[in-house]
């Protein structure tokens, strides 16, 4: 029998990268998935694809920095479903990587808000809906950076909305318990995904100090990065009965990269 039968997820930023592979993977493991994202056409194809696999899906597209857009969506998931068991705060951006003095008020905000606020937003909305379905479980993707390092030349709003994440896991971690609603991290290093095709890097170099690693900075893999499925399968477990008794727990998937830095 699949792990999460009979359950209901939602998977934001479920387009494309960790959020494809992650949505991808709990609709194979019995869930029905929602996957969330702001490109229609992306969440369609992850839908269909879920589905082309016997799988059940559904697309909705939402932007997590909008707060009424976030309550209608889990009204209707919940209109739709009758329930609500798991969460996957997925959505981010990396941002702009500047020097502090060259890194623009507007530019921190937007990473902020998105990193920060939208997780916020996903779990707050989602909270209600969980508890009234008996508890659930739900993960946050934070990151390597503001977790364990601090090499990334200026990606200082990118690291700070990462430690936030991380910080605001640990603290839901005892408030949510009470509910029956689990809450935990990955934290994966450098993946297969796009995401670095939206990040500026804008004078970065003045940011950061030379530093020679070793070869092959991924020890497990040779320096290979990891693939988006890699974090999948570590999401899968963590929202599933066999992580029953954790919660406010970080996991690093990075292949041993961050304990070189």
């Amino acid at each position: 029998m699949a792990i999460l039968e009979g359950k209901v997820a939602l998977v934001t930023g479920a387009g494309s990268g960790i959020g494809k592979a992650t949505a991808l993977k709990l609709g194979q493991e019995g869930a029905v998935v929602i996957a969330v994202s702001r490109t229609q056409d992306e969440v369609d194809a992850t839908a269909a694809e879920i589905e082309r696999q016997g799988g059940k899906a559904r697309a909705a597209t939402c932007d997590i920095t909008d707060d009424a857009g976030m309550k209608q969506l889990v009204a209707e998931i919940l209109g739709h479903f009758g329930r609500l068991d798991i969460v996957i705060a997925n959505a981010g951006i990396n941002g702009v990587w500047a020097p502090i003095d060259d890194l623009a008020p507007e530019e921190w905000d937007k990473t902020i808000a998105v990193n920060l606020r939208g997780t916020y937003l996903t779990i707050h909305h989602a909270v209600p809906a969980l508890e009234a379905s008996g508890g659930g479980a739900i993960v946050v993707v934070s990151s390597i950076n503001g977790t364990r390092t601090f090499t990334s030349p200026g990606a200082t709003a990118y690291t700070a909305s990462k430690a936030g994440q991380m910080a605001m896991v640990k603290q839901l971690a005892l408030e949510l318990g009470q509910r029956k609603i689990r809450i935990n991290a990955v934290c994966p290093g450098a993946i297969e995904s796009d995401i670095e095709d939206n990040t500026e890097h804008r004078g970065s170099d003045k940011a950061g100090i030379a530093v020679t690693f070793p070869d092959g900075d991924i020890p497990l893999t040779g320096g290979a990065k990891g693939k988006a499925k890699d974090v999948a399968d570590v999401i899968a477990f963590l929202v599933s009965d066999a992580a029953r008794h954790v919660t406010g727990s970080p996991v690093w998937i990075d292949g041993g990269q961050s304990l070189l830095r």
